[in-house]
């Protein structure tokens, strides 16, 4: 059986790095880029549990469970969402 993060539910975070997004173009995001990207990342950190929570129902797993799994994809998640509201910061200024 997989892990649930490794299977559908698994997210490629390759545009968390804001460096990455700054050297891509050479040219740094506009501000209306980085706040949709903000808003994909915050979406997909709600399917993602709320998704693993029916899942979970289904297959009569603990909540805590499901929970350490998922975990350390949220924790990616949470930390691409620091580095893209940084930027945003800096951008808004």
């Amino acid at each position: 059986m997989t892990r649930l993060g490794e299977d559908k539910f698994s997210f490629s975070l390759k545009m968390t790095n804001t460096s990455e997004l700054q050297n891509d173009n050479a040219t740094s995001p506009s501000l209306e880029e980085v706040l949709e990207v903000i808003q994909q990342f915050e979406e997909y950190r709600e399917r993602l549990i709320s998704d693993s929570m029916e899942t979970a129902k289904r297959a009569k797993m603990k909540k805590s469970e499901i929970t350490a799994q998922i975990e350390p994809e949220l924790n990616k998640i949470d930390s691409a969402l620091e580095q893209l509201k940084a930027q945003r910061d800096a951008l808004s200024a």
